[in-house]
Order: structure tokens, then C-alpha cells, then sequence
């Protein structure tokens, strides 16, 4: 535990050198001078759900204000039980249309496509269940655009969230495949017809932990790793991928609860393959703000499948690991998530166990136990609030003296509640990896917009 948090202290290091830099880069180029230029690419944005009814609608209403020259809405419903999609159909004007549907990647059974009378570039495709890696499939094949941008039916974004996430490949003349933004928790937060009207903390301990949490895997974690093109993941909420590029690794892998890691794993294989430049990065802003779990249940379920995944996609690419043909990827970020993320919950399991028997049966001294246990808190604790740092160093998105306050407190406590919780539901994970359990168990939504 102690080598991979002087790992991540070296990591911010990086971020925050990159991050400072970045913004004030983009102060002195604003976005808007893509609204009109003519090398800004067309979007495709994919909407995949299941059992959205609630949250839907101030999505699609959020991406329907975004400031972009040329962009479609594809929702696929997923075969969902609820009311998705009569809501979609009610709200949206859909009327079925005869659209012959290219299938480059396959899919189950696409039963109707409609399309919308009040805005003719917003799609409905309604398919059989498959999962959310089948339905992004199913908007692959339908989508038009060069460009296909994946966010979840929960999700809200920022405005100018597609101008963002879309220069560096822009203006990397498209060597940049996949970008990726950072993801906010929207628990607490005043929205309205899917736009964000005021930014607040949750008043659930459970959901502010969240927040730290996602601060630091994004605006350390990711950032860093980014920074040297060993980035491993880009969050199933919100990415822009090349789609030629996507549709050669085979589209979205189904039998997986971890599709958005594989992918991007998937593509770094190829691109080294085909002995390409091509890059693979993570951009501090755009936000994407998405409702976290509010209770243990839920989000035990959540962390569970995100364990799961890692495990599946490690294990599906494991002749990259340690691999020189893989550059820094397969010699550099593969070992890492092994052992820090995949492994580093079994050692750490371990040492909450053998401290307490070590102490107790006199083969530990308790004063060096104790200075470890100590610094590893410290250390912890020091990451986090560091990441608060970096939220307000750089995007800014939480101005208020008392919710930085609030974040530092609640990250000074992290590590005697929640980092132990989510320890051991990851240990469940690669448990439950091991016996093969590929579900996604329920993940029940309450609705964030109004």
C-alpha cells in the first residue's frame, strides 16, 4: 500500500504540473473558436439504456443544448422493463421510420428504429436486451459521423462539453483516437431540464466519500497516466472515440461488466500492432455529472462490478502484460493496475488482518505498527485532499470555502470507514471474478433532474 501511494504521489506531481499548464492554455484559446471551424468533426452521440425512465429525458434535454456545429442523438433502448421507451416517444414526437441499418458489428435483434418529429437528428432504437455493450454496438451501426461520443442515460453535461472533449483530437490532426472527460457526482446538485443550475456537496457521508474519490481517480489518477499515453480506461459515462478505429478492434466486447476498460485496452493493442502513433487521452474539462449510489447496497454492487471488470480485462489481454511489444502499456500501466488495483486489495486485506494478530501474538512491535499505520494514513489522507487541491486549482467547479472544507474534512476520515468498505467489496469482486459471475446486479436510480 505504502509503494503504490508514493506511486500516486508521484503521479500528482505530473498532474498537477499538466493541469496547471492545460488551464491556462485554454484561457488564452477559448472553445468557442471550434463552433465554427471547418475541421470540427460531426458527432454521434450514443445514449444506451435500460431502465432509464427516470433520468432520460434531462439527459437528452442536456445534450440537446450543447454547443456544437453538427451532432446526432441515437438512444437505444436496451430492452427495458420500465417505461423508457414510451417516455422517449412521448416526449421526443418519435415516429418509426424504415432505416436500413448497416450491421458492421453484431447485435441482437433491432425490433424498430424512430426517429424524432421535433428534432429530425435525435434517433430511438429499440432493440432486445443485450446489454450495454450490445446497445452501444447497435448505435455504432446506426450512428452517421466519423465520431461517436458513448454517455450514460443518467448522465448531464456541461455545455461546451463536446468542444472540449473534441479539440485535442482536433488539433492532433486526428492521431488522437479516444478522449475522455472527467465525471462529477450530481447528488446534491440543482438540476433543471438537464442543465446543471447549481453546483452543492450531498448531504450523504456515503456520496460525499464519492466525490473525494472521483477527484483523485480522475484529477491525479487519470491525468497522469495520460500524460505518457498509459491511459486504461475511459469512463462508460462519457468518451469520444474514433469509430473506424473501434469498429477495427471488433466493437464493444459483450460477456463483460467491464466494456469500457476493455476497449480501451483492446485499442492499445492494436495501435501497437499496427506499430501506430496514435494516442489515447484524458481531459480534465469537460465534466460529465452522473448520479452516484446513495446507499451501501448499491454501491457495493457498483464497486463489486468495477473490480470484476478489471479482473476481466487484465485477464483477457494478460500476453500484454510485462510484454515489450506493448511499449509502456504492456511494461508500465498493465503491471500497475495488477498489482495496485487488481492485487493491492488482497495485500491490503491482509495487512488489516495481520496487524491486529501481529500485535496480539507479539511477532509485530506495536510502535512500528504503528508508525506504518500512521503514514499510511497520512499518505491517504494527503492524496486526497490533494486532489481537492487540484479541483480548485484548476476546473473550479466546487467555488465555495465551505465544500472545500467539507471535502478535506471527510478526506482526513477516509481511511478508518470508507477505504476499508471499499477493500473489501473489491476482495468480493475478484472472488465473484474467480467463480465467473458476470451480472450487473441492480443498480436502481432516484432521477437528478427536475
Amino acid at each position: 500500500m505504502s509503494i503504490s501511494i508514493v506511486i500516486y504521489i508521484i503521479v500528482f506531481m505530473v498532474s498537477a504540473k499538466d493541469l496547471r499548464k492545460s488551464y491556462l492554455l485554454d484561457e488564452q484559446q477559448p472553445y468557442q473558436d471550434y463552433l465554427t471551424s471547418i475541421d470540427t468533426k460531426p458527432l454521434s452521440v450514443i445514449v444506451p439504456a435500460y431502465n432509464e425512465e427516470l433520468g432520460i429525458i434531462g439527459s437528452v434535454r442536456s445534450l440537446l443544448s450543447m454547443n456544437y456545429p453538427e451532432y446526432e442523438v441515437i438512444i437505444v433502448n436496451d430492452g427495458s422493463k420500465d417505461n423508457t421507451l414510451d417516455v422517449v416517444i412521448d416526449k421526443f414526437d418519435m415516429k418509426p421510420i424504415a432505416y436500413p441499418i448497416r450491421k458492421r458489428i453484431e447485435t441482437e435483434n433491432v425490433k424498430q428504429v424512430y426517429q424524432s418529429t421535433m428534432n429530425p437528428n435525435v434517433y430511438l432504437v429499440d432493440k432486445a436486451n443485450g446489454g450495454k455493450a450490445d446497445a452501444l454496438n447497435a448505435g455504432i451501426n446506426l450512428s452517421h459521423f466519423p465520431f461517436f461520443c458513448s454517455i450514460d442515460g443518467d448522465s448531464v453535461l456541461d455545455r461546451n462539453a463536446f468542444l472540449k472533449v473534441m479539440k485535442p483530437i482536433i488539433e492532433s490532426n486526428e492521431e488522437v483516437i479516444a478522449t475522455g472527460g472527467s465525471i462529477r457526482i450530481a447528488n446534491g446538485c440543482t438540476i433543471k431540464r438537464g442543465e446543471i443550475m447549481k453546483i452543492a456537496l450531498p448531504a450523504s457521508p456515503l456520496v460525499v466519500m464519492q466525490v473525494i474519490e472521483y477527484l483523485r481517480a480522475f484529477l491525479i489518477g487519470r491525468n497522469g497516466l495520460s500524460r505518457f499515453n498509459l491511459l486504461l480506461i475511459i469512463s462508460g459515462a462519457f468518451g469520444v472515440f474514433n469509430k473506424e478505429w473501434v469498429i477495427k478492434a471488433g466493437g464493444y466486447r459483450k460477456k463483460t461488466v467491464g466494456e469500457d476498460m476493455e476497449l480501451v485496452v483492446r485499442l492499445h493493442r492494436i495501435i501497437k500492432e499496427n506499430k501506430s502513433k496514435k494516442r489515447i487521452i484524458y481531459i480534465p474539462d469537460p465534466v460529465c455529472w452522473t448520479e452516484a449510489p446513495d446507499t451501501t447496497a448499491i454501491l457495493r454492487r457498483q464497486r463489486n462490478r468495477w473490480q470484476r471488470g478489471l479482473f476481466e480485462s487484465l485477464w483477457n489481454h494478460k500476453d500484454m502484460i510485462m510484454n515489450p511489444k506493448y511499449g509502456l502499456v504492456g511494461m508500465g500501466s498493465m503491471p500497475f493496475y495488477l498489482i495496485f488495483e487488481l492485487f493491492g486489495v488482497v495485500i491490503e486485506t491482509l495487512g488489516y488482518l495481520i496487524i491486529p494478530f501481529g500485535i496480539l501474538f507479539s511477532f509485530i512491535n506495536i510502535s512500528t505498527a504503528i508508525l506504518m499505520l500512521t503514514l499510511s494514513i497520512i499518505l491517504g489522507s494527503f492524496l486526497s485532499m490533494a486532489a481537492v487541491l487540484l479541483e480548485e486549482w484548476s476546473v473550479n467547479r466546487y467555488p465555495s470555502a465551505k465544500h472545500l472544507v467539507i471535502l478535506f474534512c471527510y478526506a482526513i476520515s477516509e481511511s478508518f470507514w470508507y477505504r476499508p468498505l471499499t477493500v473489501y467489496w473489491r476482495l468480493e469482486g475478484i472472488v465473484q471474478a474467480l467463480r465467473k459471475n458476470s451480472s450487473w446486479g441492480d443498480m436502481k436510480r432516484k432521477g437528478i433532474s427536475q
